[in-house]
């Protein structure tokens, strides 16, 4: 294996995990070439299980005989593992290190619309959301609530960021997503209808029957401050409230998308 010993912050091969800004290792204009950054041994794991490919490891000295052991074992000795004491990682990264390991990996060429949603029922579409632990949470909430895959708009933050990923615990890397780069009513080809998560004189209730009965639905998620645009409310088949006591008018868009997920579930 190629263990490196960090003794500066300037060290050649570490600016993965330094200096290279999330909008750098995305690489927009070279996806193929692009990275993100996976943190914990478990999301590490997760990410490995389902098929990504590391380029370089980072972690304190103690993990490669602790908790990142069985990583080090399943990586090519050819990555690069970068080991140092937690003071001096903390300096490079600028934070604590969760469990103390992080691991760059290499992004995939986003697969169409039509693959992602081919053998789908239940799918998300989420638009304009830019909050990464947002982002995370929908994710983790989806693949734990039967969704089977994950459309975002261009506007929505990316789902590789690395704190998106940490909130995930990993299910970014469990359910199919790509971008949606038309209107969510495109979907109608692909047999969905869709329903706007929306606030609306004319929503109706997320547990009316007529929703569980859909074959293959569609569920749009916006922001919780502008919410969704109209366009998109005005186009979708049902607009659907979740029915609320106490005054309050919505919840987070995190947690909104949790409750949907289960009441809409197959």
């Amino acid at each position: 294996m190629a263990i490196i010993e960090v003794t500066s912050l300037e060290q050649p091969g570490i600016e993965v995990f330094s200096t290279l800004t999330e909008a750098q290792l995305r690489m927009e204009l070279e996806p193929e070439r692009g990275l993100f950054i996976a943190e914990s041994p478990k999301v590490i794991r997760v990410a490995l299980d389902a098929g990504w490919e590391p380029t370089a490891l980072l972690c304190e000295r103690k993990h490669i005989e602790g908790d990142a052991h069985d990583i080090v074992e399943r990586i090519s000795p050819h990555v690069p593992i970068y080991i140092g004491d937690r003071d001096l990682l903390r300096s490079l990264t600028g934070y604590t290190l969760t469990r103390g390991v992080l691991c760059a990996m290499r992004r995939k060429p986003a697969p169409p619309v039509s693959e992602v949603v081919s053998n789908a029922r239940r799918v998300v579409v989420i638009q304009g959301v830019t909050d990464t632990t947002n982002i995370g949470a929908i994710f983790r909430s989806a693949a734990a609530l039967g969704i089977d895959a994950v459309l975002l708009t261009r506007d929505t933050c990316d789902p590789l960021n690395r704190r998106a990923v940490r909130v995930s615990m990993g299910s970014v890397f469990l359910l199919p997503w790509t971008w949606l780069d038309a209107p969510a009513i495109t979907l109608h080809d692909y047999g969905f209808k869709t329903i706007a998560m929306a606030l609306s004189d004319h929503s109706i209730p997320l547990d009316d029957p007529q929703l569980s009965a859909e074959p293959r639905l569609a569920i749009i998620m916006g922001t919780e401050g502008d919410g969704l645009p109209r366009q998109t409310i005005v186009e979708s088949d049902y607009v659907v409230r979740i029915p609320m006591a106490h005054g309050v008018d919505s919840l987070n868009v995190a947690a909104a998308a949790a409750v949907a997920f289960w009441q809409l579930r197959l």
